[in-house]
């Protein structure tokens, strides 16, 4: 069934995703084009064209709107800033300074980032950082002789007591237990 000029304007006005890909629509005295969902000012209704491609909005002289990029067929920004945040911790996640700075030149609060992370990855980037020191730590007790503090530094784990709560609140052992037990496992293979 197809979709009506009043249904249309009416997605539009709701600002309504479901309707995306279905139509898009165009201002004249812009002379933008947009998917529904897009959050831009509200145009005049006798300012606005409906078109059911981008090609064809396109194709009448309108560019596409740079806040919901009708031009892209998966536009996802927020997941696009989770990956951008992710991929800061996996390459900074031992070292405090650079980890801060990289993360600065992103622009968001750490309260945003914190949302956008978790709504993409379904935990916080603080259970995500210490996941990844985590990892690691268990990988040079496995695999080291150094001394525990050692390990807790190379780690990124600025304090021994912040080390031995967050290894064993992820492990349920500490750090020796750990080591002990994979020179057990070693032992036997």
């Amino acid at each position: 069934m197809a979709l009506g000029n009043e249904e249309k304007w009416k997605a539009a006005l709701d600002c309504d995703p479901a309707y995306d890909g279905k139509f898009f629509y165009g201002v004249k005295t812009t002379g933008i084009f947009c998917r529904p969902s897009c959050k831009s000012k509200t145009p005049r209704r006798e300012s606005v064209t409906f078109f059911n491609t981008a090609a064809e909005a396109r194709d009448s002289g309108l560019r596409p709107c740079k806040r919901c990029r009708p031009d892209l067929l998966g536009f996802q920004p927020q997941k696009e800033i989770a990956e951008k945040i992710k991929a800061v911790y996996d390459l900074y996640s031992f070292d405090h300074n650079p980890l801060k700075e990289e993360l600065k030149k992103l622009g968001l609060s750490r309260n945003r980032m914190s949302q956008l992370f978790h709504v993409q990855y379904g935990k916080t980037p603080v259970e995500y950082l210490n996941m990844l020191r985590i990892d690691k730590a268990k990988k040079l007790l496995a695999d080291t002789q150094d001394k525990i503090l050692q390990i807790a530094l190379q780690s990124g784990f600025e304090s021994l007591s912040t080390f031995y709560m967050q290894f064993r609140r992820m492990t349920s052992v500490s750090p020796k237990e750990y080591r002990d037990s994979a020179a057990r496992k070693e032992e036997r293979e």
